[in-house]
């Protein structure tokens, strides 16, 4: 994997946060790649998130080898503000992947924010300290006794798609996209083409244009 130095990490993170999700879609769609995952709606916090992806993955069984530690302690430990935590938890069971105490301990910390595919817990704590999570579903059932962590930075699952400690991440309420850094580049250029296009044509509509007009031929053939 394509590993960037502090100061790029920055640079890609501040360009994601002025992007919106439907846009970076439509550029995957332009360069024929997989990322959008839809179905994690926004529980949390206000506005979009961008980050690099820490992961965490868990599941039944016996937790990963080490001294016993709740889950999603070492994530946030790694984590700072241009970092997004990143939770797989389809194990079928129905517990917490993420709960208040780790939401008050990521804010500390000035995470980003928390995509899980999973049920979350404490959802009004969160509410409470403004951290945006975005999460399959909501529970009250805790972590405790039902799942376990089985590692960090390890390859997740989000939705259809595989997902890499080190991924970047966009989330808003339109979708979450991850990308890996090998592919930044080109996905955060044809995302800004395709705004600086569609900025020019809303300024049209509202100089009187039709829209009909408008969204012609060169809107519907942009991302070919």
């Amino acid at each position: 994997m394509t590993q960037h130095s502090p100061a790029a990490v920055l640079g890609y993170v501040q360009r994601l946060r002025r992007l919106d999700c439907c846009a970076v879609s439509d550029a995957l769609d332009k360069l024929g790649m997989a990322g959008a995952v839809t179905g994690l709606p926004q529980r949390s916090g206000s506005g979009r998130i961008a980050g690099q992806a820490i992961t965490v993955k868990l599941g039944t069984g016996a937790p990963a080898a080490g001294k016993p530690r709740h889950l999603g302690c070492n994530a946030i430990e790694m984590a700072g503000p241009h970092n997004v935590i990143v939770i797989e938890q389809k194990s079928g069971v129905e517990a917490g992947c993420w709960g208040g105490l780790l939401s008050l301990g990521a804010k500390v910390r000035g995470v980003a924010g928390v995509v899980a595919d999973g049920p979350v817990r404490d959802i009004d704590e969160a509410i409470g300290y403004d951290f945006p999570i975005f999460s399959s579903s909501l529970t009250s059932f805790t972590a405790r006794g039902r799942v376990v962590e089985k590692g960090t930075n390890i390859p997740v699952q989000i939705g259809a798609l595989q997902v890499q400690g080190g991924d970047y991440v966009l989330a808003d309420r339109s979708a979450s996209i991850f990308i890996s850094p090998d592919r930044i580049d080109a996905v955060l250029e044809a995302a800004e083409t395709i705004v600086a296009k569609e900025a020019l044509m809303a300024k049209a509509i509202l100089a009187g244009t039709p829209i009909g007009e408008v969204m012609g031929g060169a809107y519907e053939h942009m991302l070919k």
